[in-house]
């Protein structure tokens, strides 16, 4: 069965990694933070002057004022700063986040990402995904394995956009989690419940299928 938004976030947690500076993109990205293992000491940092963002607040505990960079309402941990967007910036470019976690609209099997514009439609801008893709030492990206039209996000080439070249590290869909290797994306885990074929139909590009993909552990 595939996962829905929270059990890609889920999976993406274990992916973090103690004492590290984490970014959290919009959308399931940012699902991420309610998901921490316990014992793990990680700080998340949003591109609008956050850092020590905790989980969302619960529906009547919202602050107004205390949103991310998507201008969701979040909480705050103990020990968590504000700053301005130019030292949050610095922070970025100065290539002190360890961690980014991004959505996208398509991946190219050489780590090529694109999750910034559909032509044709407004958009606000890049945001601070330029910065991010060409500064963080690692990024995962939190996406469904194919669009609303089943038209698969993991691509021989991205025909959107491009946001960063050959910069992501691993994706984890709905469906699987992939590595981008220099031959190619490779599968590393399926959702549980969902099959190996399944996963194949769902992906443009070549994937490198292991003797023996176990399932998720969430």
């Amino acid at each position: 069965m595939a996962l829905d938004k929270n059990g890609i976030a889920k999976r993406i947690a274990q992916e973090l990694k103690n004492n590290t500076y984490v970014n959290l993109g919009i959308g399931i990205p940012t699902l991420v933070a309610n998901h921490i293992p316990v014992g793990l000491n990680v700080e998340f940092q949003s591109e609008n002057g956050v850092l020590g963002m905790g989980p969302f607040p619960f529906e009547g505990d919202e602050d107004p004022d205390l949103i991310n960079a998507g201008k969701q309402t979040i909480t705050t941990l103990p020990g968590a700063v504000l700053f301005d967007s130019a030292m949050s910036f610095s922070m970025i470019r100065g290539n002190h986040i360890q961690l980014s976690v991004l959505g996208a609209m398509e991946v190219a099997e050489n780590g090529d990402i694109a999750n910034w514009k559909i032509p044709g439609k407004m958009v606000k801008g890049m945001g601070g995904a330029m910065d991010l893709v060409a500064s963080s030492e690692n990024i995962i990206v939190a996406m469904t394995h194919t669009n609303r039209k089943g038209q698969s996000k993991l691509l021989k080439k991205c025909t959107l956009p491009i946001t960063g070249v050959s910069c992501v590290k691993k994706i984890v869909t709905d469906l699987a989690v992939v590595q981008v290797t220099r031959e190619g994306f490779k599968l590393l885990e399926r959702a549980p419940g969902v099959s190996v074929n399944e996963i194949i139909s769902a992906t443009e590009a070549k994937l490198i299928v292991p003797h023996q993909v176990p399932e998720m552990d969430i």
